[in-house]
């Protein structure tokens, strides 16, 4: 007679897979990742502790007692001014020792050259040595570019390092008040699986880097990769370890370069820093409005200004458009720092929503002056009367401002701070301004100055006012 076992034969537990390019986890192996496209990216993931060994830990003393709020002070989280005095904008009064600062940019943008100024005036006038570890380029190489910058200075150490070991042995060598980490993809740290740059590998160095500079009150600044959609590389818990995370934008064949705050726990997060490349390097522009706008001995038809918000940063913007010849077929609809669809859908309602303006069969163009991305609803207004001057052949008042999002029925709605932006044009010294309805400054009760602000409703009394201030 045979005896069965009742007991079951307890089954193997499934591998865990994860992506070493983008930290998905999928529940099988993938040739490509089926969330970033990654050819070969997927690994077997070891396995975490278990839940019940989670259980089971035991408390401990720890090393230092909570104490009242009321008793613990700020004097080592007070901020330390870089020298730069844009990117201390965006970082809220500078760097604060001990917080780990992430600037992602893509390549050639000008990060490394940034930094490079960033580490020479730290060492110049934080009385405590800078130093910089770069894993893309060799110290002669970095050596030119300080040479052209002029930025050598005997506190400013410089070392060409991808293993994290040996980083941690110059921080013990030449103990600095700043590192700067050029590029935190390029470190690997000994023990840990997977290719540097990759998931684990960032995740570790990221986690080492944080410890140490945390125990060691070390401002630290790493420079991290962007995607091909300009988002960080990376897993997504290397945005929550660091306690800023910078993003450097600029075209590359314009001089302008932004940075631009996405989380920072010691001050606001949306506020905009502006430099320009030049030859001997990056340079600060506390007044950049001067950059997009072109000045004209005549008015000239098809431009109109508008005042866009970076961050909280009020700058005037010239939109310009041209009108070109009729063609069968679809017409072209070409942008240059604008938003594509937004101008489609400006474009269709000028031609319903207005009397002779037939923009169905022309090409038309439209773009910004300077290399200024602007994006935002608010710029409809400028778009709008940019397209109809050129199609009316209306030159527009120079002095002239058009804030306002413009809807399918051709109403002009409201946006946001609009005071703020007034008072940047009372600045620069416009003395015309079309808003929406109660923006103006009897509805928001803001001082206007000089400037005579008219509330327009709707897209044809927008062009009414446009063409009347334009005659004074």
């Amino acid at each position: 007679m045979t005896v069965r076992s009742t007991s079951k034969t307890a089954k193997p537990a499934r591998p865990g897979y994860v992506c070493d390019a983008c930290g998905h986890q999928p529940p099988k192996w993938f040739g490509r990742c089926p969330e970033c496209g990654e050819w070969g990216s997927v690994i077997e993931a070891s396995a975490g502790p278990a839940l019940g060994a989670m259980r089971n830990v035991a408390p401990r003393a720890p090393g230092e007692p909570a104490r009242p709020i009321a008793t613990i002070s700020a004097v080592p989280a007070r901020a330390v001014a870089t020298g730069v005095s844009e990117l201390d904008r965006v970082l809220g009064g500078g760097l604060v020792p001990g917080s780990v600062v992430l600037l992602a940019g893509e390549p050639g943008v000008g990060k490394s050259t940034l930094l490079l100024d960033v580490a020479q005036q730290w060492a110049a006038g934080a009385g405590s040595p800078s130093l910089i570890v770069s894993g893309e380029e060799s110290v002669s190489q970095v050596r030119l570019r300080a040479e052209r910058m002029n930025t050598l200075h005997e506190q400013l150490y410089l070392a060409a390092e991808t293993d994290l070991a040996a980083v941690l042995g110059h921080l013990d060598a030449v103990k600095p008040g700043l590192l700067v980490l050029d590029s935190v993809q390029t470190i690997a740290a000994p023990g840990n699986d997977g290719v540097p740059g990759g998931v684990t590998q960032v995740r570790a160095v990221t986690a080492a880097l944080v410890a140490v500079a945390k125990e060691r009150n070390i401002a630290t600044v790493l420079v991290g990769h962007v995607t091909k959609d300009g988002s960080v590389a990376g897993p997504r818990v290397l945005e929550h370890l660091v306690d800023v995370v910078l993003h450097f934008e600029g075209d590359k064949h314009s001089s302008l370069r932004l940075v631009r705050g996405l989380k920072n726990r010691f001050g606001a997060a949306d506020e905009v820093g502006c430099f320009e490349m030049n030859e001997g390097g990056i340079t600060s522009l506390p007044d950049p409005s001067g950059l997009f706008l072109t000045r004209y001995a005549e008015p000239v038809p098809g431009t109109c200004v508008t005042v866009a918000m970076e961050g909280r940063r009020a700058l005037v913007t010239e939109v310009q458009a041209l009108i070109g010849a009729t063609v069968a077929g679809s017409p072209r609809r070409t942008v240059s720092g604008l938003d594509s669809a937004r101008l489609a859908m400006v474009l269709a309602v000028l031609q319903r929503r207005t009397e002779r303006m037939a923009l169905h069969d022309k090409e038309v163009f439209a773009a910004t002056v300077g290399g200024i991305r602007v994006v935002e609803p608010a710029a409809d207004l400028a778009v709008a009367l940019a397209v109809a001057s050129a199609g009316l052949n209306l030159s527009m008042s120079p002095r002239l401002a058009a804030i306002g999002e413009v809807g399918l029925t051709g109403e002009v709605r409201r946006v946001g701070a609009v005071p703020r932006r007034l008072a940047e044009a009372v600045r620069l010294g416009f003395k015309y301004a079309l808003v929406p309805p109660g923006c103006g400054p009897s509805s928001t009760g803001t001082p206007a100055g000089d400037l005579r602000v008219e509330e327009v409703s709707d897209l044809r009394t927008a062009l009414h006012w446009a063409a009347r201030l334009s005659a004074e």
